[in-house]
């Protein structure tokens, strides 16, 4: 829009209020990465810009349709899968994918019945990237800290009540490869009331590489093995021996099975292969030794990843790398179709690497405008249309300021609490709520 002054762009939106990963999966003590929330309700806000809320693509209006509508289609509905972990035992009781954990505190209406067991003294988390992270925060950080977050109140209520002391972050691979970023991992160092325990033997030897290391890996590395081998300040230890709460990496393992309680009916703990490398640095791969060893625990988290699903028939995707094959967003094979973020690359960077793969898709799409590969000749009815169709088909779509009827009362109730909102966690009560 900013580079094309009669562009008119229309959002749809599957749930009834904007913003997406940003409300949903930005960690609720991340208030600065919501930021970007100012930037869209700005956008939303131009009068060439309609959101259209409550509206699932591929079942209340066909991708085809749209395409009839409209000049250009951008496809950026992300990855709303998890990977599955695929071994004995995953279905039982106390085994969460991270992604419903993560919406269930976020306030994702479809995770809002999750009501996750919190009563095992020691959580494990399969994963070590920024997501695994941000759970085993919420899992020990001080509820003081947390109640002046969005975080739900219903959240809030069973955290509460957790009996969780100790998370241990499980990977198949070493300190080099591991997911998660600086800022994050320094907050879980940092975190009040918990201590870090690290085993130093699995950093021994890592200073003597660090100067060979590109520069994130290198200042990430210098953290982890100074929060591992240095010897600590003369409050610290005094501070270590009040903590209630421990958190640890665990490097070179990889699930094999969850291990049921004795009833058969929930997880009592998971066995872990023991692994080594073959390769060094990012490409390294993590082969099994033949060892293995069990850990206790009654409840465990699977942060391996997102995958993408096929959104229509008549749109191409590869299921085995979970994207939509494009060259530069631009769909192959199909002329006027785009896509960005993980549907076009995969689930991996943060939200400002999505907000820079975005403008390269709308760099694209303006290329294609200049170019005439893209016929702007004929005129296309756009939002009318399918407002049309969809009324025909009994939706009821939810507009920009209708969304701010509903932001007014989240944060009305928020405000009762000290909190910046309260988010509604049930899409009726949303759709009550602005057709009042």
């Amino acid at each position: 829009m900013q580079h094309h002054t009669q562009a008119v762009v229309d959002i749809y939106e599957k749930l009834p209020v904007p913003f997406g990963l940003v409300r949903f999966g930005v960690a609720p003590d991340h208030p600065e990465v919501k930021n970007v929330i100012n930037t869209f309700t700005q956008t939303a806000k131009s009068e060439r810009c309609n959101f259209l809320g409550n509206v699932t693509v591929g079942r209340d209006v066909t991708v085809e349709e749209l395409q009839e509508a409209y000049h250009a289609v951008v496809l950026s509905y992300g990855a709303e899968d998890t990977r599955e972990l695929g071994i004995p035992g995953e279905q039982l009781e106390g085994v969460y994918s991270a992604r419903d954990f993560v919406g269930w505190y976020n306030g994702l209406p479809d995770n809002r019945h999750l009501s996750p067991d919190l009563s095992s003294e020691t959580a494990v988390i399969l994963g070590q990237g920024n997501v695994a992270l941000d759970i085993a925060r919420m899992l020990l950080s001080p509820l003081e800290l947390l109640k002046k977050t969005d975080i739900t109140q219903l959240a809030l209520e069973a955290l509460s009540q957790s009996r969780v002391k100790k998370v241990w972050l499980i990977g198949r691979r070493g300190p080099l490869q591991v997911a998660f970023t600086i800022k994050e991992l320094r907050e879980m160092i940092n975190l009040p009331e918990t201590r870090t325990i690290n085993d130093p033997s699995d950093f021994q030897g890592l200073g003597d590489i660090l100067k060979d290391l590109p520069r994130p890996r290198k200042r990430l590395t210098e953290l982890l093995v100074k929060s591992a081998l240095e010897t600590p300040g003369d409050k610290e230890p005094a501070r270590r021996a009040q903590c209630s709460r421990e958190w640890g990496l665990r490097f070179f393992r990889g699930p094999v099975a969850v291990l049921p309680s004795e009833d058969g009916k929930r997880a009592a703990g998971i066995r872990l292969s023991v692994t080594r490398l073959e390769g060094s640095g990012e490409s390294a791969k993590a082969v099994p030794t033949g060892e293995t060893e069990d850990v206790s625990c009654g409840l465990i988290f699977s942060s391996i990843g997102y995958r993408s699903v096929p959104i229509s028939p008549g749109v191409p995707f590869l299921p085995k790398q979970g994207v939509i094959p494009n060259n530069l967003g631009r769909v192959h094979g199909e002329p006027g179709l785009y896509c960005s973020g993980w549907v076009k690359r995969g689930p991996t960077g943060v939200i400002t690497t999505t907000m820079t793969d975005s403008f390269d898709t709308a760099q694209a799409l303006l290329e294609d405008m200049k170019s005439g590969a893209l016929k702007l000749s004929d005129s296309r009815a756009g939002a009318s249309a399918v407002r049309e169709l969809l009324h025909l088909r009994g939706v009821q779509t939810v507009s920009f300021s209708d969304w701010e009827k509903i932001d007014s009362m989240e944060t009305a109730q928020g405000e009762k609490v000290g909190k910046p909102r309260e988010k509604i966690l049930d899409t009726e009560e949303m759709l009550r709520l602005v057709s009042r």
